[in-house]
């Protein structure tokens, strides 16, 4: 804990607003953005090698979360006190941090195979800042950033090189999809069937049942997008700016009214797993196949009607 006292001893009103903004970086929005991003715009390959990077790290964390149930640090120590701000945002259990492997992973991914030095130092001033931020705010502690940032920078160096071979070769990215939906299957089979101990957060168990089930569904939702990509619709990520920006946030947008129409009659149909399962899987789906299918031929269609 000296560290954390150590940065509760500087904070100043305007350092903490700085610290609150930067801490959003490392939040599962940001990550969304910026592997579509680059799946869409930029590189499928490389899209893939974040969204692998992303989904393996979560099974990963959340499992670690649940296995452990490391209280956050101010129930561990009663005379530490947070940012205020921060508390709302700060739930679950605190070990290891999920936004420390959300940033590490998704810019620490992007550093690993950008070319432009620019963008490689921004992402690695953002991979430090955020676990950074995580301690100042009081929401997590060394080992709790340290331990994530091991996991994350081991799936940005060990997937890296996978996913370099998975455009030559299909069967490396088919295995790469079926070890992430065995751990998301054994990660829901964990958080179903082992025997918690009676203290146990019941809102964190039930929060953990519906993560393993979201990440089963999306898993599928990927593997099943991939394949009929390799197969049927081999789309380019190539065009002009502003259809890349079309592009962009017309998906997001789209991606985002699938995520909140479905959420309430999958629920009651369903149910919150389930539900949840089908519903992460269909947004992937649409994000890996539909809309790419969509927007090759609108592509076209914008790229014709300017010139």
């Amino acid at each position: 804990m000296e560290v954390l006292y150590a940065l509760e001893s500087i904070r100043m009103p305007w350092l903490d607003t700085v610290m609150a903004a930067i801490t959003h970086l490392g939040e599962e929005t940001v990550f969304m953005v910026a592997a579509l991003f680059v799946f869409w715009c930029v590189s499928k390959r490389h899209g893939y090698y974040l969204l692998a990077i992303g989904f393996a790290g979560t099974v990963l964390n959340q499992f670690l979360k649940l296995l452990f149930r490391i209280p956050r640090p101010w129930v561990l120590d009663s005379d530490f006190t947070i940012v205020e701000s921060a508390r709302a945002q700060a739930t679950g259990y605190s070990f290891p941090s999920g936004h420390t492997q959300n940033a590490i992973g998704t810019f620490g991914g992007i550093a690993r195979f950008t070319r432009r030095k620019w963008v490689r130092i921004a992402a690695a001033v953002i991979a430090v800042l955020v676990p950074l931020s995580r301690m100042y705010l009081g929401v997590h502690t060394p080992l709790d950033v340290g331990v994530a940032a091991v996991i994350a920078v081991a799936l940005v160096f060990a997937l890296y090189p996978l996913m370099e071979r998975s455009d030559s070769q299909h069967g490396v990215m088919g295995a790469v999809l079926a070890v992430m939906l065995a751990l998301a299957a054994g990660y829901l089979l964990f958080v179903s069937l082992y025997r918690f101990p009676a203290d146990v957060d019941a809102a964190n168990l039930a929060s953990g049942v519906e993560n393993a089930w979201k990440l089963l569904g999306a898993t599928i939702g990927m593997l099943v997008g991939w394949w009929l990509d390799v197969r049927f619709i081999h789309f380019d990520t190539r065009a002009v700016w502003y259809v890349q920006l079309i592009k962009l946030v017309g998906g997001l947008a789209l991606l985002l009214g699938i995520r909140a129409a479905l959420k309430a009659p999958l629920a009651a149909a369903l149910g919150a797993g389930v539900g949840g399962a089908v519903r992460y899987g269909v947004m992937v789906l649409f994000a890996a196949a539909v809309w790419p299918m969509v927007f090759a031929p609108l592509c076209r269609a914008l790229e014709k009607r300017v010139y």
